[in-house]
């Protein structure tokens, strides 16, 4: 008798996961506007300012326009733009290995990506290679709510055919992943690769 699977999908956030940004340039302007590193991405994801964009209520630019101006009642606005500029323009890779994981766990079980993003990323996925990599794509900007509200996992659960708790989740946050337990599903906390493979060893042996 075959061994039943652990799980039947397996929901993947984005960014911090697979998809990781070099904000060096981004700190280097913060330290030489005596801002503390870290100051700009709290501005440009403070509710009031971030929100609506990953909500998928305004376009990245018009969040680009709110960013800089929350950031313009610390700095010249000259450096606001500046800093927003690089913090929406960092640099960015992809984790070939989180790619590798993903895929073969595909050969089993459904893949879906569930990250709260802009109305833009569909157009980053197409840019990276990666417009048909998951079975499914839940982004917070498409389904009007973000993580770690429970209904973007019902959502997630729902595209993948498959009950909440028969799902395996992965996410850089734990407040995310709190969530996902409250609703039944295995949560890991990614820290690295690592965390990955060990959850997907009852899988794919």
């Amino acid at each position: 008798m075959a061994t039943p699977r652990p799980f039947e999908a397996v929901l993947c956030d984005f960014d911090g996961v697979i998809r990781f940004h070099d904000q060096t340039e981004l700190v280097e302007l913060e330290r030489a506007a005596g801002l503390a590193e870290g100051t700009t991405t709290k501005v440009v994801f403070a509710p009031e300012v971030g929100l609506p964009a990953l909500l998928g209520h305004i376009t990245v630019e018009q969040w680009k326009g709110a960013a800089e101006a929350a950031l313009a009642r610390q700095v010249p606005p000259e450096r606001a733009r500046a800093l927003v500029t690089a913090f929406l323009k960092a640099p960015t890779r992809v984790d070939e290995d989180m790619l590798g994981l993903l895929r073969r766990a595909q050969a089993h079980v459904p893949v879906v990506l569930v990250t709260n993003a802009t109305l833009d990323l569909e157009d980053d996925l197409a840019w990276l290679g990666l417009a048909h990599f998951a079975d499914e794509v839940v982004s917070s900007a498409r389904v009007g709510v973000t993580k770690p509200g429970p209904r973007i996992y019902e959502i997630a659960a729902d595209r993948a055919g498959v009950p909440a708790h028969r799902c395996l989740f992965v996410d850089d946050r734990m407040d995310n992943v709190e969530v996902a337990r409250a609703l039944g599903m295995t949560a890991v906390l990614f820290t690295g690769v690592s965390d990955l493979e060990a959850a997907l060893t009852p899988l794919l042996g």
